[in-house]
């Protein structure tokens, strides 16, 4: 199996062209001196996931910009702190804040030339579009979970994906989704006999940072630290 198999990227966005992390991490700063939180940013993190996880299970159809306020309510509840209700807002509507990865701008504007690109993201239309900008890039495809009315690890979501590329004429074994979160993509993504590339932004970190642990024997087909690198092996392989 080479990079040069696939006639078709699809991408995870938030963890893996955004750093999400990052934005996360930033936009919760006013909540931390709030309530004078003094976990680590990894600590903050791994609690961002587990509610997040939480909320996206509980509420599938909700909006993501809704479920970042209904986390940042759960957190600051979890922590004592009494927030006004535009606090809890601000942080739902930070996704356009959160940075683009160094590399990721050059990667896509290399890859759409042997590629087409789409993405399948945890995300809704309306914060994606704030991303947008950040990306520079025109994509194929975009679905959201606004789109299809759940959030990943949900099959549905490549369910509806693989439907969709199906309708023009791109069958699974074009695919290569590309993505950092083995839990959220990786998984669902071999259900369904798809090849994958991890993406792993963490591979100089510990633990999961804001995406939860994924089941033992997570499994992928390419393994890059970067999208610079992936670029590399495609070069190398031309």
């Amino acid at each position: 199996m080479n990079l040069t198999d696939f006639r078709v990227l699809s991408f995870d966005c938030y963890g893996t062209l955004i750093d999400w992390e990052s934005g996360i991490f930033d936009a919760l700063q006013p909540l931390v001196r709030e309530g004078n939180v003094t976990l680590s940013r990894d600590a903050l993190l791994h609690a961002f996931a587990r509610h997040e996880a939480a909320q996206q299970a509980a509420a599938p159809r909700m909006l993501y910009a809704e479920v970042l306020a209904a986390v940042h309510r759960r957190l600051a509840q979890k922590w004592d702190v009494a927030m006004e209700e535009s606090a809890h807002d601000r942080f739902g509507a930070s996704v356009p804040d959160w940075p683009e990865f160094p590399d990721t701008v050059a990667a896509l504007r290399y890859l759409k030339q042997h590629y087409k690109l789409v993405i399948l993201s945890n995300v809704d239309r309306l914060s994606f579009e704030g991303s947008l900008g950040r990306l520079r890039v025109p994509f194929d495809a975009v679905y959201t979970a606004e789109d299809i009315g759940s959030y990943k690890p949900n099959p549905a979501n490549f369910r509806f994906m693989l439907q969709r590329l199906a309708e023009q004429e791109f069958p699974p074994s074009d695919i290569l989704h590309t993505a950092q979160s083995l839990f959220h993509d990786h998984v669902p993504a071999k259900q369904f006999g798809l090849a994958t590339a991890w993406i792993n932004r963490r591979h100089a970190q510990p633990g999961w940072g804001a995406t939860m642990a994924p089941p033992e024997g997570a499994s992928y087909d390419f393994h890059f630290n970067s999208l610079a690198e992936m670029v590399e092996a495609h070069q190398a392989l031309l």
